[in-house]
């Protein structure tokens, strides 16, 4: 059972989140916050596996709610014409995001990936990474790339592309379990939590060229 904490300031949307949520025999919502500071305060009670969290709330923010959470896995909420608001959800640890208007289908799905381990990071999501970090200074330099095999550089490149696993493994003609490992090497190597930061980190290096 994958155990779900709803954080969302509009009492009716976290509503419509749980019967949706609580209708799927694998999946339990196990609470609801209506600001940052309260999902913090409930997900260390409540242990939750994946937390759906809304960007702007009163009191403390999403973002600066993701930053506090090291257990559970964050799925952002956002109306996605922010972009700023997504990158920093990233950046804090977020797993993934999906839109407020997200079909239900989808919404359902992208809980189930992000509580498997995985992150939702699409290659439209990547194209918003890429437009967002060009505006912006840049960014201290990335520590481990030197680490990084030649084959694990040309995976993180792929990643950073919005290739998924799968994908890789037909564009490097490498088995499953190999890819895996690449990816597991990168995150032990670059320090980060998942997937979503692999393609920061990528960007933040240089080893992306953004033009």
């Amino acid at each position: 059972m994958i155990r779900v904490l709803i954080v969302d300031d509009q009492a009716l949307l976290r509503g419509s989140f749980r019967l949706l949520i609580d209708n799927e025999p694998d999946l339990s919502v196990v609470g609801e916050a209506g600001t940052g500071a309260e999902a913090v305060s409930l997900a260390s009670t409540l242990q939750p596996d994946v937390v759906l969290m809304d960007i702007r709330m009163p009191e403390m923010d999403g973002i600066e709610a993701t930053t506090r959470l090291s257990g559970p896995r964050v799925l952002v909420l956002t109306t996605f014409d922010l972009d700023e608001y997504v990158f920093g959800a990233l950046r804090a640890g977020a797993s993934g995001f999906l839109l407020k208007d997200t079909p239900p289908a989808e919404l359902l799905a992208a809980i189930r990936v992000v509580a498997a381990g995985e992150s939702l990071l699409s290659p439209s999501v990547t194209r918003r990474l890429i437009s967002e970090f060009v505006r912006r200074p840049s960014s201290p330099a990335v520590t481990g790339l030197d680490r990084l095999t030649e084959r694990e550089k040309e995976v993180l490149l792929l990643i950073a592309r919005g290739l998924s696993n799968a994908e890789i493994m037909a564009r490097l003609h490498v088995s499953t379990g190999t890819v895996k490992t690449h990816i597991g090497n990168l995150l032990a190597k670059l320090h980060a939590r998942d997937r979503a930061q692999l393609v920061i980190a990528a960007y933040e290096s240089g080893l992306v060229d953004l033009r």
